[in-house]
């Protein structure tokens, strides 16, 4: 289906809307509306005049950072977009995914086409037609501080729209100046503030944030299903969900947590031990605490994609230029940092019931290490669980937040930076372990379940419909382990699906 293009003006633009254009391939378009196009060119008129008169305005007719005391004139002027751009080109570190440079691109594009930050715009549409034609700049992960925003990683799009460095095209690294050939079109002369408005602000890391936030979600709702799936491996008691005892705490997340815990639940009769262990019974007051933070999370990313974030600021319509800070990542360095701690708890939540459901002691009659096969020289999901929890201890050592790691850099003129970057990393890659951490879920609550069923404790046709469901996605996806597998395969293709949310959900829409 055909999906109607994003119209780019100066209107709020939803995280849904985002998602669509970032995820989904929606088109872009920059809004023909008479009033944005004047935002648009009245910012670029009042840097031409500027510049053109001498007055001062950083980053044009100034030297940037600690030199914004020299003065830049003549030929210099011009000059100084493409040498900004090309001394920030020392990215290192992995690269972003192309998904993730999607993202980034997106971010930026969403913020300038606000029309304070004096750009042509031939060059905002020209980053619509890359986003339209999924040809997007390649970006290295390392190199911001997070202020004045994010200098290094939005200078590969500034380079790539001169023909410099390169893009992604079908998952490949190609020049850039290929894709300009390829185009017809001859790369930009950046003028005067495009590549300082292009690289100062916060889209690396909000844009990266927009994805792992819906990651989050996901995860956070897998984690409820895969908790209540161990509740029935363990012949727990699902009396501990009930509606009824949520309310009397009341918060909301947490009430959400277990309404999607007792999706896969039979019933909320007594059974099995009166009280079973934290990682079981307090799994909604785990989870329920991400689940209450989204929303908060959700407004402070909408507002920061929605803003203005460079500096120096054009007002057109008031003939001011505002001299400014909104490129420091504050509010995406906390939301981050809070976020990944959060996912922590989840990883550390799931590896302790897997360790519950393996131990013989504790598991209510379930084989050790959930074994197959009562011949000894067969070991169940013994290794497994050693994984398990090398990649919990991996996400927990995250942990630390970045934003207190601020760095004075740039002979004491970025004394106070945000680290935005450097959490917003962290935070994605919490995303990337927990996924690792339910894919090794996924394999241990179905052998508990199928184990219970083959020891005549479990049927299946008890289940709820969505349940039942459930059971044959994941039986299609996870092997009853006998003899010993090697499961690395299948663990990476648990994770890949976890990650592009290919697993349908018992109750999701």
């Amino acid at each position: 289906m055909t999906m109607t293009p994003l119209i780019l003006d100066a209107s709020f633009v939803s995280l849904e809307s985002c998602l669509e254009v970032v995820v989904e391939g929606r088109p872009v378009q920059l809004s023909r509306d008479p009033d944005c196009r004047s935002r648009l060119e009245g910012s670029l008129r009042m840097v031409e005049e500027m510049a053109a008169s001498g007055r001062s305005l950083y980053g044009v007719t100034t030297g940037v950072g600690d030199s914004v005391d020299q003065r830049v004139q003549g030929e210099d002027v011009s000059e100084m977009p493409r040498m900004l751009a090309r001394m920030h080109g020392c990215g290192m570190g992995e690269e972003f995914s192309p998904l993730q440079c999607r993202a980034i691109l997106f971010s930026r594009l969403l913020s300038l086409a606000r029309g304070y930050s004096g750009l042509r715009i031939a060059v905002l549409e020209t980053m619509c037609d890359w986003l339209n034609a999924d040809t997007v700049p390649r970006i290295p992960q390392e190199g911001s501080v997070g202020a004045s925003g994010d200098l290094t990683p939005l200078s590969y799009i500034a380079a790539c729209l001169m023909g410099e460095r390169e893009m992604w095209r079908e998952g490949q690294r190609v020049p850039s100046s290929e894709i300009w050939e390829a185009a017809g079109k001859e790369p930009f002369a950046l003028g005067p503030k495009e590549t300082l408005g292009i690289m100062n602000g916060t889209s690396a890391m909000s844009g990266v944030s927009l994805l792992t936030l819906a990651h989050s979600e996901y995860l956070a709702h897998l984690t409820c299903i895969l908790s209540g799936w161990a509740v029935l491996g363990l012949l727990g008691n699902p009396a501990h969900y009930e509606a009824q005892l949520m309310e009397l705490k009341a918060h909301p997340g947490q009430a959400e947590a277990a309404a999607w815990i007792r999706r896969v639940l039979p019933g909320t009769e007594a059974a099995g031990r009166l009280q079973d262990p934290y990682s079981f019974r307090c799994s909604p007051q785990v989870i329920g605490v991400l689940l209450d933070q989204l929303p908060w999370m959700r407004q402070q990313l909408e507002t920061e994609l929605n803003g203005v974030n460079d500096n120096p600021v054009l007002d057109a319509e008031r003939q001011r230029v505002y001299h400014g800070g909104h490129f420091y990542g504050g509010h995406m360095s906390f939301l981050n940092d809070s976020l990944k701690t959060l996912l922590a708890n989840l990883a550390d939540l799931l590896d302790r019931q897997m360790a519950v459901l393996l131990d013989p002691k504790r598991n209510q009659g379930l084989p050790a290490n959930l074994s197959g096969s009562p011949r000894p020289i067969y070991h169940g999901l013994k290794a497994l669980q050693v994984a398990q929890s090398s990649f919990t201890a991996e996400l927990l050592k995250l942990c630390m937040p970045a934003s207190v790691f601020s760095r004075s850099t740039e002979c004491h003129n970025q004394d106070k930076v945000s680290m935005g970057t450097h959490s917003a990393r962290d935070a994605m890659r919490a995303v990337e372990l927990l996924a690792q951490v339910c894919a090794v879920q996924l394999v241990t609550v179905h052998q508990a379940f199928e184990l219970r069923v083959r020891q005549g404790e479990l049927d299946p046709a008890t289940l709820p419909p969505e349940a039942q469901a459930f059971r044959e996605q994941i039986s299609e996806l996870c092997p009853f382990i006998e003899e010993d597998l090697a499961l690395e395969d299948t663990l990476r293709s648990l994770q890949a699906k976890l990650l592009n949310a290919e697993l349908k959900l018992p109750g999701a829409p």
